[in-house]
């Protein structure tokens, strides 16, 4: 894995929250927006958590791709190529999604 300093990015304080938690979850397994939250320490504010994986500056080295809705379904990319990436990113890492 690359090695990435998050607090030399272009961000919030609870971004880097954000970014630093996604770092954290493993290849090939994924979780929700909620558990997310959780991870980052703001679990009662999933919805800006949502937005702070949308402003992700590295998709791909800050797998944000991993991050999906707690139904399953895949949610949105903000990377190169949308959803359309990010469904390649998770077969890639044999992730089974809900599309």
């Amino acid at each position: 894995m690359t090695e990435i300093d998050i607090d030399n990015l272009d961000g919030t304080k609870f971004q880097k929250d954000v970014w630093k938690a996604i770092l954290k979850i493993p290849k090939g397994k994924t979780i929700s927006y909620k558990e997310l939250a959780i991870l980052s320490g703001h679990q009662k504010a999933i919805r800006a958590v949502a937005n702070a994986v949308g402003a992700n500056p590295l998709p791909v080295i800050i797998p944000c791709h991993r991050v999906i809705r707690k139904d399953g379904t895949i949610g949105g990319y903000s990377g190169i190529g949308g959803i359309k990436t990010k469904i390649k990113l998770l077969k890639q890492e044999k992730i089974d999604i809900n599309i």
